[in-house]
């Protein structure tokens, strides 16, 4: 039988009695289980269960009524309280097997632990204020270019010093660099695309060796910050058209890429790509995105995506 979906299971703790739990949930929604393994570390546990839904095509198709109700059936069968504790994808075997794949991700709060906007606010005594404002925009409250702007402002007349110290406030979240050296020792390609900026990015990505990525520009005149962006704003929809864009120049299928965010400007890139990951992130976010991770270990992702 042809395996149509690959449910990847993943807690903080994963018991047998767990996994025996997922399996009857499975076998409930009508998914027939064609093989089954689990992994882990000392901080998480990943179970990975190959299914067969509906007419047993290759992949999932959600024009097939019958196809798209079983899946939906065990989505919502997974989310029961029964469950609690346990994230699982509904991945496309499709993605999990492709040869070459790219893994695309937000900066702020998903690659790197921190808000920068707010470590550099809070050189201008106004972090508080700014955090107040970034939480806002990140639950989809506020335009995210309007909010960008105005945050922005607050750094008019800080010195050009302060980037090189919010720079070494930075740290990576945990298991970043771990699942950016798996993709790349695989042959992928990874990329990031950011409402943060350019200073602060640019040698993280070029610590990682990423081979794309994108931010908004500090303008910076006379060793001083003016309060302004130079260019568009990387907002909601230029997530996505990078996306787009970077699968298009290495020939990768839209299908065949990843999606990591936690906010709501990712809310575009999540849905175009082959799979979206939450990360930590926002209610509204997790309520609409296909895979969720709610612990702080970022390479739970090449679990999800089959690296």
């Amino acid at each position: 039988m042809t395996t149509n979906v690959t449910a990847v299971s993943y807690a903080l703790e994963l018991s047998p009695a767990d996994t025996a739990r997922l399996r009857a949930v499975y076998e409930e929604s009508g998914a027939a289980i064609v093989a089954e393994s689990t992994t882990g570390d000392d901080r998480y546990q990943v179970s990975v269960t190959e299914l067969a839904i509906g007419s047993g095509q290759a992949d999932p198709d959600l024009s097939d009524p019958n196809q798209a109700a079983g899946l939906q059936a065990l989505r919502e069968a997974l989310s029961e309280p029964g469950l609690s504790g346990i994230d699982t994808a509904l991945v496309p075997s499709e993605l999990r097997s492709a040869g070459r794949k790219l893994l695309i991700m937000d900066v702020d709060s998903t690659l790197i632990q921190q808000e920068v906007i707010e470590l550099l606010a809070a050189y201008a005594g106004k972090f508080e204020e700014v955090a107040a404002v970034t939480e806002a925009a990140m639950r989809g409250e506020l335009d995210f270019t309007q909010s960008l702007h105005a945050r922005v402002a607050v750094l008019a007349g800080l010195p050009v010093d302060v980037v090189d110290a919010v720079r070494a406030e930075v740290r990576l979240s945990l298991g970043a660099a771990e699942l950016v050296k798996a993709f790349k020792a695989a042959g992928h390609v990874v990329a990031v695309v950011s409402g943060g900026f350019n200073q602060i990015l640019q040698p993280i990505a070029e610590d990682l060796g990423l081979d794309y990525w994108q931010a908004n520009e500090l303008e910076i005149v006379d060793g001083v910050l003016t309060g302004k962006v130079l260019g568009d704003v990387v907002d909601r929809a230029a997530k996505e058209k990078y996306l787009r864009q970077w699968a298009a120049t290495e020939r990768i299928d839209l299908a065949h890429t990843i999606a990591v965010g936690d906010g709501a400007n990712d809310l575009d890139m999540l849905g175009a790509a082959g799979i979206g990951v939450a990360f930590n992130a926002k209610p509204a976010v997790r309520a609409v995105t296909p895979a969720a991770i709610n612990f702080p270990y970022l390479d739970a992702v090449r679990h999800i995506a089959g690296v």
